[in-house]
């Protein structure tokens, strides 16, 4: 029975011809595509310049200029417009928290008087409990002495 060792070095070897072959096409491919590459680049320069050209006129014409300067004044009118909006969020904020601020206090002041007078009340009650349970228990533990 073998150790596997035939076999890891099979395997192996296997994959550095594999991977020997791949790049090998790859290095192929590249030398065949750079020449087509370089024709296209070429044969295309002047469609290119002629459109770079196009684009630059267009973009000096009267029309994009009138287009340009509509989009300024839109952008400059919608910040007006958002700023107006803004301050006025904010003085309603500030009114609302005044009259949070007026009104809370009472409410407060109304809802703490009847929570003390609770808290006061609640340990006596537990107090009186106590007592009333503990006092059985000590009568009962003075019989079972005397006993």
């Amino acid at each position: 029975m073998s150790n596997g060792n035939g076999v890891t070095k099979t395997l192996s070897s296997a994959m550095d011809s594999v991977s020997e072959k791949a790049s090998e096409i790859g290095n192929a491919i590249a030398r065949k595509a750079s020449p087509v590459v370089k024709a296209v680049k070429k044969r295309t320069a002047a469609a290119r310049k002629a459109v770079e050209k196009k684009v630059k006129a267009a973009e000096k014409s009267r029309a994009a200029k009138a287009v340009k300067s509509a989009v300024a004044s839109a952008e400059k009118k919608a910040g007006a417009v958002v700023k107006a909006v803004k301050s006025k969020v904010g003085a309603a904020k500030k009114a609302t928290k005044k009259a949070v601020k007026k009104a809370a206090p009472k409410k407060a002041a109304r809802k703490a008087a009847p929570k003390k007078a609770a808290k006061k009340a609640a340990p006596r009650k537990a107090a009186k409990k106590a007592a009333k349970k503990a006092a059985p228990r000590k009568a009962a533990k003075k019989a079972a002495r005397r006993r």
